[in-house]
């Protein structure tokens, strides 16, 4: 229940912040909460770990208010005992949240990005108007006598994007197309005149003209999120890029794999701080702020570290560091 409350708070917030996408790019609010609900497995991979520490934390504190731990414990049962169920609770989410990270992540980040760019540079954003001037961005204006689908007939288009050359195009036909760079629009059958230092005209059969859209936003962009788990591993064997490319890459790697392991080592930290406190004759009524503040310790040094990768033998390390702190931990709680 806590997950689902904290998923859809923070999907809620997701949705203000791309609001201005909506207004901007004129989208239908389907295709809108069709492009943020690829967030969702995103936003999960990140709450599990808090939400699990959250759960383990409420039911033992209350089992240890309402004196069951103590009757328990009375009866015989060690605090390992005890810890099993929110163990093997940890253990379940701790496997969802590998698969999560390895695989629906990457896919659902990848179809994000794709939807996105689309929307907003591509054909499903880019919709002109039947004897209209259609002003497609700053300083590039489109009119069109006819529309069909991406098909376009008696075309003229005006260009003062650059100041210094500025190009009014006109042709019979013409049609919208998605290239690697963005859209372009070729036209065929037409003439152009050019308003630079000089004036020129000329004609043409084909004319393709780059209209530009995305050259800004996809100029040095690397969305590591998007990468597949065996790709990542690829350019983990070989480096690609420069050293915040492969930070990037170090970073997400553990991320995907290290960090669900933190549901069981939170789980564990929890149950042993609570359960063994609760054998004391005072109850130690600090203990809850006692998970809390561990919880904060190896969640922060967990995510620094990760932060501050550059090879790959600090990945190893930081695994290391990871299991080493989960066998410790597991040890501490079945020490009697």
């Amino acid at each position: 229940m806590l997950l689902l409350i904290l998923t859809g708070l923070a999907w809620t917030m997701q949705i203000m912040a791309m609001m201005k996408f909506l207004l901007n790019y004129g989208i239908n609010f389907g295709s809108f909460i069709g492009l943020v609900a690829f967030l969702i497995p995103f936003i999960i991979s990140i709450i599990i770990p808090f939400v699990t520490f959250i759960a383990v934390i409420f039911v033992y504190n209350k089992t240890i208010a309402d004196n069951e731990v103590s009757v328990m414990m009375a009866s015989g049962l060690s605090p390992w005992q005890l810890a099993r169920p929110a163990i093997r609770f940890a253990t379940i989410l701790t496997i969802l949240n590998l698969i999560l990270n390895i695989w629906l992540v990457p896919i659902s980040q990848s179809y994000f990005y794709d939807t996105q760019w689309n929307l907003r540079y591509g054909l499903a954003h880019l919709k002109v108007q039947e004897s209209a001037f259609t002003n497609i961005t700053d300083g590039l204006v489109v009119y069109v006598d006819k529309v069909s689908g991406h098909d376009m007939s008696q075309v003229m288009l005006s260009d003062t994007r650059n100041e210094k050359n500025n190009m009014v195009v006109f042709a019979e036909t013409g049609k919208l197309v998605t290239t690697p760079r963005g859209l372009s629009i070729v036209m065929e059958n037409g003439s152009l005149q050019s308003h630079g230092r000089a004036m020129v005209t000329g004609t043409f059969d084909t004319f393709d003209m780059d209209l530009g859209l995305a050259e800004q936003e996809n100029s040095g962009a690397f969305r590591v999120r998007r990468i597949s788990s065996g790709n990542l591993l690829k350019y983990v064997r070989n480096p690609v890029g420069d050293a915040k490319q492969q930070k990037a890459v170090l970073s997400e790697l553990s991320n995907r794999v290290l960090m669900p392991f933190m549901n069981l080592i939170l789980t564990i930290v929890c149950a042993t701080i609570l359960l063994k406190t609760s054998l004391l004759r005072r109850r130690a009524s600090f203990s809850p702020a006692m998970a809390v503040l561990s919880m904060a310790i190896l969640m922060t040094l967990y995510m620094t570290s990760a932060n501050m990768l550059v090879s790959l033998t600090d990945f190893y390390i930081l695994a290391f560091g990871v299991f080493l702190v989960l066998g410790v931990s597991i040890m501490v709680l079945r020490k009697k």
